[in-house]
């Protein structure tokens, strides 16, 4: 997620994603000095879908069409093995990014009023904001930095949806995926029943 150009956002949007806690300790200290969006709570994450509906279309009817719709995707392990760019930007990017990809679209289809970014791009690129708004010289000493300290690695299980209600983001809910499913010869060797 990524502040307007004024650095603000609105009371009352909603925002889906997937928080990396492993990351905290990689990204922290940079995100706190070039990532607005820590002043208003927002964790190490990777968008699934920002911005959401408003806080007022989101009632139970949305939340249970919301708890379907990622119940329905698998669970997933995830690596940040290396960094990319967008101009003015550096993020961490997750190695493969197709689950990331499939739930956005999943979402999106379902919502169309709500295109991830306000339908800015024409490509949803999956990442880890650490620093946006900077030169490329200080992009660079970022980098470099995160490169002696990369791989992270995370399972993703769950989906978080955030409201900003004027002041920082709040967790509202939290949506579980499916676990992984188990082949018969991984379960004969592990002793699960497949």
């Amino acid at each position: 997620m990524a502040a307007d150009s004024a650095g603000q956002y609105r009371a009352g949007e909603t925002a889906l994603i997937v928080e990396v806690p492993e990351a905290e300790p990689v990204v922290g200290s940079w995100r706190e000095r070039f990532d607005a969006s820590v002043g208003a709570g927002v964790p190490a994450h990777v968008s699934v879908l920002y911005p959401f509906l408003s806080q007022d279309r989101v009632g139970d009817q949305v939340l249970g069409v919301l708890g379907e719709l990622f119940g329905s995707h698998s669970a997933f392990d995830l690596r940040f093995r290396g960094c990319g760019r967008f101009p003015g930007v550096l993020y961490l990017a997750p190695e493969s990014d197709d689950q990331f990809r499939a739930l956005t679209l999943a979402v999106a289809d379902r919502w169309p009023e709500a295109p991830p970014y306000g339908g800015q791009f024409a490509e949803v690129i999956p990442h880890l904001t650490v620093a946006h708004g900077q030169e490329p010289s200080v992009l660079d000493t970022v980098e470099a930095d995160l490169s002696s300290r990369l791989p992270v690695t995370t399972h993703v299980s769950s989906v978080q949806l955030l409201v900003f209600d004027g002041i920082v983001w709040r967790e509202r809910a939290d949506f579980a995926l499916r676990p992984p499913r188990v082949d018969a010869g991984q379960a004969a060797l592990s002793g699960l029943p497949s």
